[in-house]
């Protein structure tokens, strides 16, 4: 009697060894679940980084306030990389080692994301909603990357596919010195050799600053009709009024990753016409149901109609991240959150769809091009 006794003592002890093993997975308590993100919250890309996330906890906010999700609300835990990628590196070794993060959620920036790559990957934590269009995000696939947002190359096919409808085919490219600059290269050169084009010129600046003088000068001696620019509002602001003051007066394109709302403050004036590709809905088009849901909190938190495409993208990847969760269940771990977005088959956030398979983590191929136009504004 004793001895069975003794071995059903046994067998209850290891039960409840076996019960805390299955509840300790990493960023996963009996209340929260918690999120890691790296991104930029100082220096000259820091708009970018803070509309991410402020969109982003809009979101969260809400979920928490109803409950979180499957009984656990939902912690976002931000540190600033100032958009470097040693530090990003740094931040995801914290997230996947100290911090212990469930899963990552909206990296900003390719070069940052690309550096801390390989940590998260080895790893097996999933990333979801990296605020990057770059290719090496897509293929070959990634098991635990997750993209909500268009890529570069179908942005830049569809810049380069309007200045050639008006018969603007002399095209300078002016990018940022990097991955994320590179990539955007290399979606433009596809687009304009697709359509037996070359570009006439480059022109480069490095990343976190605004010394456009080299890049005025290669690009101004080419005198384009029309150039596209793959890098931040900052420097994207300075090369424009550098090459207006050089008095080259070309149509000036850029891709989503500029920051539209920040673009449009650093040119003042100046911007009225600038071009930028858009990877989310019109953040004013009260008509697309996720942009009415986003609107309505905006002004319920901030008292004012502060919209941005930046921040519509980070509300509407926390909706994709949230709805993962779900998926998910009550017992999360990392490999049934991955395997719970491949269940996403055009998954409508609200006028806005998305989708994953197994073998696909593109997200969505939404694209619409807009301007800046009178008074900062934006138009399509």
């Amino acid at each position: 009697m004793g001895k069975l006794v003794g071995a059903l003592g046994l067998a209850a002890a290891l039960a409840i060894l076996g019960s805390a093993a299955d509840a300790a997975e990493p960023g996963i308590t009996a209340s929260t679940i918690v999120l890691g993100q790296s991104a930029a919250m100082s220096g000259p890309a820091m708009e970018l980084g803070t509309e991410m996330r402020n969109g982003a906890m809009l979101y969260f906010d809400y979920v928490n306030q109803r409950g979180g999700v499957n009984g656990r609300t939902i912690e976002l835990r931000t540190l600033d990389d100032g958009y470097e990628p040693d530090r990003a590196v740094a931040n995801t070794r914290r997230f996947v080692d100290k911090d212990e993060a469930f899963a990552l959620f909206g990296y900003v920036g390719t070069p940052t994301t690309l550096a801390s790559m390989p940590v998260f990957t080895q790893a097996h934590v999933p990333l979801v909603g990296p605020f990057t269009g770059a290719e090496a995000f897509r293929k070959p696939l990634n098991r635990y990357i997750f993209n909500v947002r268009a890529s570069y190359f179908q942005e830049t096919e569809d810049l380069v596919e309007l200045l050639t409808k008006l018969n603007l085919t002399r095209v300078a490219v002016f990018y940022q010195n990097d991955a994320y600059g590179k990539a955007g290269l290399e979606g433009v050169d596809r687009a304009m050799k697709k359509r037996k084009l070359e570009i006439v010129a480059t022109g480069t600046v490095e990343r976190n600053s605004s010394d456009v003088a080299a890049a005025v000068a290669a690009i101004g001696k080419a005198n384009p009709q029309a150039v596209i620019q793959i890098s931040a509002y900052k420097s994207c602001a300075a090369f424009i009024k550098a090459m207006k003051k050089a008095g080259v007066f070309a149509q000036y394109m850029n891709v989503s990753f500029v920051g539209a709302r920040a673009l449009s403050m650093e040119l003042g004036a100046e911007g009225r016409g600038v071009g930028i590709s858009q990877v989310v809905p019109f953040p004013w088009n009260a008509g697309v149901p996720v942009v009415r849901e986003y609107q309505k909190l905006v002004v319920a938190k901030t008292g004012k109609e502060a919209y941005s495409f930046t921040s519509l993208e980070g509300f509407i990847a926390a909706k994709v991240m949230v709805e993962g969760l779900r998926r998910a269940g009550r017992e999360p771990t990392r490999d049934r959150l991955v395997t719970a977005l491949e269940t996403m088959n055009d998954y409508d956030v609200g006028g806005f769809t998305v989708t994953y398979t197994p073998t696909d983590h593109t997200g969505s191929r939404f694209v619409e091009l807009t301007a800046i136009g009178k008074d900062g504004s934006f138009v399509r």
